[in-house]
C-alpha cells in the first residue's frame, strides 16, 4: 500500500526548500505527501501570516501537480498542534495504511522534547530528511531508543503501518523563511526563493510587506 507521508510546519511562507525536500521524499518512498500547516506551534512564536493566508499560499504553490497535497486538519481544531494527536486522527481515518512523519534531522534530534514522543512509533514511521553522505548528530539516548527501529529499505516502510525509522537523503536548499520575510518587509523580491504561484496574486505576499508610511 502506498504510504501517506506528513510534512508539517508553519509554512510562513511556503518556499522552494519545503517543496524540494517534500517532493524528493515522495519519490524515495513512492508516497503521497501531505503538507500540513500548524495552527498554534507548541515550540515557536505565532506565524506572521494568518492561517487563512498561509492556506492560500500553499494552494497557489501546489497548483498543477498531484503528488504533494494540502491537509488543513490542524487548522480546524483549537489549541496547540500536537503531532501525536494528528497522527492518531490519521490512523483512525486510514486504518493500516503506512504513515510516515517527515522530519528534518534537527527536528528529529530534538524528538525527546515532543509531547508523548515515544507514542509516535505506535502510529507512524519516521522519515528523517538528511543531506546525502552527512551523518546526523543524534543524541545518544535517542539513538539507543530508535536503533532497533532503523531501516534503509523503503519496502519495509510500505509493508507495515508504523514503527520504523528511515533516513532519506534529500537535497536541502538553504532557504530561510525568516530571510524571505525580511526581504519582503524591505520591499525586495525573493523571486527564486518562493514558488512561482505566489507571485501571481500580489495579495498572497501582502502579510509580509511593510505597511506604507502615513
Amino acid at each position: 500500500m502506498k504510504p501517506l507521508a506528513i510534512f508539517g510546519g508553519t509554512f510562513d511562507p511556503i518556499h522552494i526548500g519545503h517543496l524540494s525536500v517534500a517532493w524528493e521524499a515522495a519519490e524515495l518512498l513512492d508516497a503521497e505527501v501531505r503538507l500540513m500547516p500548524a495552527s498554534v506551534p507548541p515550540h515557536r512564536s505565532s506565524p506572521t501570516a494568518s492561517a487563512e493566508q498561509r492556506v492560500e499560499m500553499l494552494r497557489a504553490a501546489l497548483r498543477g501537480q498531484s503528488r504533494l497535497m494540502l491537509d488543513t486538519r490542524e487548522l480546524d481544531r483549537s489549541g496547540p498542534s500536537y503531532t501525536i494527536d494528528t497522527l492518531h486522527e490519521l490512523r483512525r481515518e486510514f486504518g493500516d495504511r503506512p504513515l510516515v512523519l517527515l522530519l528534518g534531522a534537527d527536528a528529529f534530534a530534538g524528538l525527546r522534547s515532543w509531547h508523548r514522543w515515544r507514542e509516535l512509533f505506535d502510529v507512524t514511521h519516521i522519515g528523517m530528511l538528511n543531506r546525502p553522505g552527512v551523518d546526523a548528530c543524534i543524541p545518544v539516548e535517542l539513538e539507543r531508543a530508535v536503533a532497533s527501529r532503523r531501516t534503509d529499505d523503503p519496502a519495509v516502510i510500505r509493508s507495515r503501518p508504523a514503527g520504523r525509522v528511515i533516513e532519506l537523503a534529500v537535497t536541502p536548499l538553504e532557504v530561510s523563511a525568516t530571510r524571505i520575510r525580511d526581504l519582503l518587509a524591505e520591499g525586495r523580491d525573493p523571486r527564486y526563493l518562493l514558488p512561482a504561484g505566489l507571485f501571481d496574486d500580489p495579495a498572497l505576499l501582502a502579510p509580509y510587506r511593510a505597511m506604507p508610511s502615513a
